[in-house]
């Protein structure tokens, strides 16, 4: 069931980091064994950096843990067999429920060929409309409001090196000393402005650090705009030349003056001063999102204030300066970009949109009316397992929902109650223990496919080892169900690409110039990129912004409470990140040796007055609880964390049992970061 591997190679591979959106160039080596060096031809990591995750890569190619049977209730069973039994249980339930009966969720990390053939096989092959992917939990809300700001939304629509550049970059709610830690190469000439309710890493290297109250960022957002207003420093050039509806957000900030936003997230007025002042005398200067100002039930308009911002300084579309989303998964943009998100077809293309069924539909040579309409986001999603009305079945590619959907004992309730359960994994994760049917698949190193990083930037990770006897694609398992439900589908990743670049033609994201042979010419080409001859577009709004005017949208925004505040019986907020050594559920940096040395177990960070106050010391067990569930740690005492806040990192099965599954009425984001919680030391 399981196997370790050593390789004997004889040439030396170039490829991509199999972990964040980044996507830093790396060699797979010659040797006995696998060795792995950083590319200097990458401009994610140009300077030749890795971090400790992609240095130990090479341990997910030969860790024991390693799936390679097929398994059917726990039991080891032949590919056929296995393959035979899904068809059959998958054609029983949808001839007695309906098509919507049958859900898929997806990944961020998958590459953009398996992203692009899960959403087709979904609407073709199975005929449902319940399919959507972990990064809804990603990327969703700065994605809404890119959108709706500038008509597009590329998480970074600028190379990332031109960071470098800047005079001052402001990070909302982004950890990247952590999270991706060769970016912070790009950051060691800018001074940096750190929004986090942490002083994490990149908090204690910035110039400035702004520490609100967790679920606040939104009133900070809107009291640095009203000091800009206030103090004379709006771009009013830009503004006018460049941009529509300022005057009813200039309006609306008139409540939001600094004492008040002072007392709301405890960031102290000078330190908003200083801010806003430094960002309106750069001569370069970026506004950067993350998660932290994303995850929650008022993410978009939270990044929306923060886009305002952006506008009325004058920086997004001007070149070294501007606005960007920094997208967390491997394939994050690429991800969402081609059909696996409930309401998107292939080039960013709306589902609901008549055009882009036509077109789509052309490509997979099947009616317009035949494609389902949007289904359900996904924890919506998660959250119907099982329950009248709701899919019976579903099939998980690349995602592990046990440990990284919010409200997970409910989550995991709802899996029990389906009729069949399918995960294509490359180990046993939580959710694949819990399936009817594991499919063992090939990993980063193993197979070839392309990403788009951060930048949208479209990369080709390429084949380096075999893979061991037993393992197949993620493309040739859905190739060999979709056969069985009586549909021809490629599983070879080029004959793929070619398809998606028609598919994506005319769209958004247009990817049709963008061929194998011109990434693997070069460190891979921009989006949109609509003909051959095409050089790319690593800059799309210099000249102006995808909207239909050309003009980038300022949206009027309201600060609101999170939708659960602390109380007498749960009197402390709860936030929720990442640690160096790991990544996303931790299911495969849980299995590599080096990195759980370096962090090896869950913790609570508590501040140490709230600590003293508790009576728990450092190594003691604490017991958290909200009101979903509860989690049990080992503590940490750190100054790092506000008196009023206990931190978790969500690489262990646990801590998503608390967090709050509230979602943002516009790009359906759960609230991860920040819940009402009580703390105890665990008798």
């Amino acid at each position: 069931m399981t196997a370790g591997r050593t390789h004997k190679t004889d040439k030396t591979h170039k490829t991509h980091c199999p972990y964040c959106a980044l996507q830093c160039g790396m060699e797979i080596g010659t040797g006995r064994e696998i060795r792995i060096t950083p590319r200097t031809d990458v401009p994610a990591n140009a300077s030749g950096a890795l971090c400790q995750k992609g240095w130990t890569a090479a341990e997910l190619l030969t860790n024991g843990s390693r799936l390679t049977t097929p398994l059917l209730h726990g039991e080891p069973v032949a590919w056929e067999a296995a393959l035979d039994h899904v068809a059959a249980r998958l054609s029983e339930i949808r001839a007695e429920h309906g098509p919507d009966a049958v859900a898929v969720f997806g990944g961020g990390g998958l590459t953009n060929e398996k992203a692009y053939t899960l959403g087709k096989f979904a609407r073709v092959a199975l005929g449902t409309s319940q399919i959507d992917y972990n990064g809804r939990f990603c990327m969703s809300s700065a994605a809404a409001a890119s959108i709706r700001a500038f008509g597009m939304d590329r998480g970074l629509p600028f190379p990332v090196t031109d960071l470098a550049g800047a005079d001052v970059v402001l990070l909302a709610g982004a950890n990247v000393a952590e999270t991706m830690p060769p970016f912070v190469r790009h950051l060691e000439g800018p001074r940096a402005i750190v929004v986090d309710p942490r002083r994490t890493p990149t908090a204690r290297r910035a110039w400035l650090h702004l520490q609100p109250a967790p679920g606040t960022d939104l009133a900070l957002a809107l009291g640095l705009l009203h000091l800009v207003v206030a103090e004379g420093l709006v771009d009013e050039a830009y503004v006018a030349g460049r941009t529509s509806g300022f005057e009813e957000v200039r309006t609306s900030l008139a409540s939001w003056w600094p004492e008040r936003v002072e007392r709301i997230t405890g960031v102290p007025v000078y330190r908003m001063r200083q801010a806003v002042r430094a960002l309106a005398a750069a001569g370069r200067a970026y506004v950067l999102t993350g998660r932290g100002v994303e995850q929650h039930a008022k993410g978009t308009d939270t990044v929306t204030a923060f886009v305002n911002l952006a506008l009325a300084l004058g920086l997004p579309g001007r070149h070294g300066s501007g606005y960007g989303c920094l997208t967390g998964q491997g394939n994050g943009q690429g991800g969402r970009e081609h059909g696996q998100k409930a309401d998107q077809l292939p080039g960013y293309r709306r589902i609901d949109d008549p055009a882009a069924r036509a077109h789509v539909a052309g490509v997979w040579g099947v009616a317009p009316e035949s494609l389902p309409g949007p289904g359900r986001s996904a924890y919506e999603l998660l959250d119907a397992l099982g329950t009248p009305g709701g899919p019976r079945a579903l099939l998980v590619f690349g995602s592990n929902p046990l440990v990284s959907a919010p409200a997970s004992e409910r989550v995991a309730g709802r899996l029990a109650g389906l009729d069949l359960l399918v995960v294509c994994d490359v180990v046993l994760s939580e959710t694949a223990a819990r399936a009817d049917v594991v499919f063992p698949v090939t990993q980063w190193a193993e197979e070839t496919g392309t990403m788009t990083n951060l930048e949208g930037r479209v990369l080709l990770r390429r084949r380096a080892v075999e893979p061991p006897d037993g393992v197949r694609s993620d493309l040739e398992v859905i190739a060999e169900l979709a056969a069985r439900l009586g549909h021809r589908f490629p599983s070879r990743p080029r004959e793929v690409f070619d398809e998606l670049r028609r598919a994506s033609a005319g769209g958004a994201a247009d990817y049709s110039g963008i061929t194998y042979e011109r990434v693997e010419a070069g460190p891979g080409v921009f989006w949109p990129c609509p003909e051959p001859g095409h050089p790319g577009t690593p800059r799309p709004f210099l000249d102006r912004f995808a909207t239909p005017d050309g003009r980038a949208r300022f949206v009027p925004v309201g600060h609101r409470p999170p939708a659960e505040e602390p109380d007498e019986d749960y009197p402390l907020h709860l936030t929720t990140g990442r640690v160096l050594a790991h990544y996303q559920s931790g299911a495969q940096t849980r299995r590599i040796a080096p990195l759980v040395r370096a962090a090896p177990e869950p913790f609570v960070e508590l501040h140490p007055d709230l600590a003293e106050r508790l009576g728990i010391r450092p190594g003691d067990v604490v017991r958290v609880s909200s009101r979903r569930g509860e989690d049990r740690a080992p503590a940490r005492i750190s100054d790092a964390v506000r008196r009023d806040t206990v931190f978790m990192p969500f690489h262990w099965e646990g801590v998503n049992r608390l967090t709050n599954p509230a979602l943002d009425p516009m790009s359906r984001m759960p609230e991860f970061k920040v819940c009402a919680v009580r703390v105890e030391r665990d008798s």
